[in-house]
């Protein structure tokens, strides 16, 4: 008997001992289940808001100086070391002086706004003139250095934002080849997903809606064609707006397609993204589409932050995305019983824009993506190494890594492109936007007087695979895209490990209202959540 209990005694012993090790080695190792412990726990702003920050530079809690080397270090952490995001491909060396600068201007009582010292990162097809070269995520471009700040990074500059670096992005905005993996770039390699590291973030704004997740970042800011802000915003468990085409300035950002191209904001909750789109929009005479819009915004989003937002709200549910992934199918159906115990009425929608609208906006975006990739290796100047798409297709065919994994198809169909004075592009465009707009969205809302629609933004992220490319289950972005309409994504739960978002669309200018809807969902639900680095699921 006391051999036994002895026994059992060593037995219990050598478990403990067992289990201490296992712990001691999952917190040497931050990619393991309770390794983001070790990484979060000295990082004091962590889930911060743009309020919370802007109270600290108020009351003296930190400097603008302090938040930066903070976010600088965990960069290096994170996605340096550590899990290795790779997630961010440059870093802004000015990026302290600039921080100290900033709050020299606040001592002397000077604030420009909600923005003053918050830092943020950019989508690296957004051109910024200083000493980070602008790449689109192509080796031919390494070394490219624009000749002026775009429209977004002055806009941003103005607003007092600390611009942090340059975010890893699908490279040429995932226009560029088939059977891409989102998130790949010949620059910067393949940016994971923070919440299962073989996971995909999806793209093409993969580095900012990786950064902003793993908290890198206060901020980013993505462009999206079709579904480059929302999806990745989806897969990395945070807030994505795109913008009614019109509302934010193109101007100095590598372009796809000027009818479907936009920039907007990413950030972890609703609030913080709308205090952003406030400062981007504005009108540019270096983009006309910027015209349309004068008169028709707000300077100010953040009034629009109602918890009764749903209260009253006329919400057309697109089914379409649904009947594809039961676990997605679940969540969305939560996620309207929710909306309809905060006073919404739900209607069904079978479909939103008309047939083949998809198949006239991808000959679109062909001659624009020829049109204006031209125009901006033009716009470098005679430092620019690629002068247009023709030298562009030949650098890569000549490149030992930019060709290793998938094609250029894309490019060399764009190179086959008339002008956009052809006939093919004119009906193609005019096709498009009628079966997006007229024979879709309005027709739709109008229909059944509508104020929003909604729809899964897409699936639980897949595994990055770099032979098979992308996998994706469902997606609900072409309808806001080729209507050139603002598209609102935020998160709706979690499928396992992985987040899923739900998309909330409209009219032309409508962010208004889908950012009344999303914030009183947001508020109600707060599905968010800190992801934690896991090794997989």
């Amino acid at each position: 008997m006391k051999k036994q209990i002895k026994d059992s005694v060593l037995h219990v012993q050598l478990v403990i001992v067992l289990l201490a090790l296992v712990l001691i080695n999952a917190g040497c190792n931050p990619s393991q289940n309770n390794g983001s412990d070790s990484v979060d726990i000295n990082f004091s702003f962590l889930e911060y808001d743009i309020s919370q920050m802007q109270k600290g530079y108020s009351d003296g809690s930190f400097t603008i100086e302090e938040v930066v080397s903070a976010y600088l270090k965990r960069i290096d952490a994170i996605d340096k070391t550590g899990p290795a995001l790779n997630s961010v491909l440059t870093i802004n060396p000015d990026a302290l002086e600039i921080a100290r600068n900033l709050d020299e201007e606040l001592k002397a009582g000077k604030s420009r706004g909600p923005l003053h010292g918050i830092p943020v990162l950019l989508k690296d097809n957004i051109d910024t003139h200083d000493k980070m070269p602008t790449t689109a995520g192509s080796r031919a471009l390494s070394e490219s250095f624009p000749l002026k700040d775009s429209f977004v990074t002055q806009k941003l500059r103005e607003a007092g934002a600390v611009i942090l670096g340059k975010a890893n992005l699908s490279e040429w905005a995932n226009f560029r080849g088939e059977l891409s993996s989102s998130g790949w770039s010949g620059v910067g390699g393949q940016t994971k997903n923070p919440y299962v590291l073989d996971r995909n973030p999806c793209g093409s704004s993969s580095g900012s809606g990786a950064a902003v997740s793993a908290n890198l970042t206060m901020f980013a800011i993505g462009t999206e064609t079709n579904g480059s802000i929302v999806c990745p915003s989806n897969a990395n468990g945070i807030v994505g707006i795109k913008p009614t085409v019109g509302l934010v300035s193109r101007a100095g950002i590598v372009p796809i397609s000027s009818s479907l191209d936009i920039a907007g904001p990413m950030a972890r909750n609703v609030s913080d993204a709308a205090i952003a789109l406030g400062a981007l929009a504005g009108v540019d005479e270096n983009d006309p589409h910027t015209l349309q819009g004068e008169g028709k915004y707000p300077s100010d989003y953040t009034r629009y932050l109602k918890s009764d937002g749903l209260q009253g709200k006329r919400v057309g549910l697109f089914t379409g995305p649904l009947g594809r992934h039961f676990k997605v199918d679940t969540l969305m159906w939560q996620a309207i019983r929710y909306m309809e115990s905060q006073g919404a009425e739900v209607v069904e929608l079978n479909q939103v824009i008309a047939p083949g609208t998809g198949n006239h906006a991808f000959q679109v975006m062909l001659y624009e993506y020829k049109d204006g990739l031209n125009k901006y290796f033009n716009s470098l100047g005679a430092n620019g190494k690629i002068k247009n798409l023709e030298e562009l297709i030949a650098f890569n065919q000549n490149d030992s890594i930019e060709l290793m994994w998938y094609n250029q198809q894309y490019l060399e169909m764009a190179l086959e492109k008339g002008s956009l004075e052809s006939e093919e592009y004119k009906n193609a465009l005019e096709a498009m936007h009628k079966g997006a707009r007229e024979e879709g969205i309005d027709k739709v809302m109008d229909e059944y007087d509508l104020d929003a629609i909604v729809a899964p933004t897409g699936s639980p992220a897949w595994k990055t695979d770099w032979i098979n490319g992308d996998s994706f289950h469902l997606g609900s972005s072409s309808p806001a895209a080729y209507a050139g309409y603002p598209n609102i994504t935020l998160p709706m739960g979690f499928v396992n490990n992985l987040p899923v978002g739900m998309s909330i669309f409209g009219r032309a200018w409508s962010e208004p209202t889908l950012i009344e809807i999303a914030y009183a969902y947001e508020q109600g639900t707060k599905h968010r959540k800190t992801p934690q680095f896991l090794d997989k699921d």
